[in-house]
């Protein structure tokens, strides 16, 4: 027997089927988007005046009470060695990316932000913190925002468009975002493929879904990582069905990139072997977010959502 009057908020349906019939430019079946997410001097650390340090990575030992030099050295590895690999082997292929980084990141090392503006790269904002936004406040989000923006806008030369935080924002993050001003899109999602709308605060939201599956994180403990191939493989499986999908509807791919991890010489290659297949088929549209948005938006009959976002900038 069907349980009666059941409700949610939440959005299980999605486009149920009937997606809007979206072409990308140049008739590309797949939008592909590269996201290198730049967090390294964002993470906790007592070093940094935080009252513990930060637990995630390979490392699976917490030092508590005092700093972890041995966490911060990992982090550091990111500036320092996998940055300047990711880019050029992002330059090799042609590949415009995002640069997914957090505001105090970016004051730390802020050549980051110059370099890949340089290259053609988009910087969107991920949190002034590598940390969850759920469980934040709301001045002390709205705090978070605004220095993220301050910070890159500083770094970058021009403010971020997208919004992106560690994990789970709170309920209150997409109110903040139209608050504040300035965002295009909003990627704290992951339930679709494709870009959708959604309704906050009476205005129409663009959401693009990111992906924590097609995502160089899993090679942390317990992701099921482990050699380079394991990453090239996934990321050609999802790549090859989302392409052939693409040949009847639109469909956007999301690959998850960190400095510290994939930057790794034993799996830097793992990068690499996905993009060279990547790059021997035909219609592949290597895009930043941003762009992804402003062609989305247009080809729904949505420019008044750029308009609002970016103001005379929308030109």
């Amino acid at each position: 027997m069907m349980p009666a009057n059941v409700t949610s908020d939440r959005d299980f349906r999605g486009y149920a089927g009937r997606p809007p019939q979206v072409r990308w430019p140049n008739g590309a079946r797949l939008a592909l988007s590269i996201v290198v997410n730049v967090e390294e001097g964002a993470e906790l650390s007592i070093g940094a005046g935080d009252e513990r340090n930060e637990s995630v990575y390979e490392t699976i030992d917490e030092i508590v009470g005092a700093r972890d030099l041995c966490m911060e050295s990992h982090f550091e590895y990111g500036p320092r060695a996998g940055w300047p690999r990711i880019r050029t082997l992002l330059a090799r292929y042609g590949v415009a990316a995002t640069l997914n980084a957090n505001g105090r990141a970016l004051a730390l090392s802020p050549w980051i932000a110059r370099e890949g503006v340089a290259d053609g790269h988009e910087v969107a904002a991920h949190g002034w913190r590598w940390e969850r936004h759920a469980l934040m406040d709301e001045a002390r989000e709205r705090e978070a925002i605004a220095r993220t923006v301050a910070a890159i806008t500083a770094t970058a030369g021009s403010p971020p468009r997208g919004w992106h935080t560690r994990s789970a924002t709170s309920v209150n993050t997409r109110r903040l975002l139209l608050e504040h001003g300035g965002f295009l899109y909003d990627s704290n999602a992951y339930n679709d493929d494709m870009p959708y709308l959604v309704r906050e605060a009476g205005e129409d939201c663009l959401i693009l879904p990111y992906a924590f599956d097609t995502n160089d994180m899993r090679f942390q403990p317990g992701g099921g990582f482990i050699f380079a191939d394991d990453f090239a493989r996934y990321c050609i499986e999802a790549f090859d069905r989302l392409y052939e999908e693409g040949a009847h509807a639109p469909r956007m791919m999301s690959v998850g990139l960190h400095l510290r991890i994939i930057g790794r010489p034993g799996r830097i290659g793992g990068l690499e072997r996905f993009l060279a297949h990547v790059a021997s088929k035909p219609g592949v549209w290597f895009a930043r977010r941003d762009a992804i948005a402003r062609h989305w938006l247009s080809a729904i009959g949505r420019d008044d959502i750029v308009r609002r976002a970016l103001g005379a900038d929308a030109a």
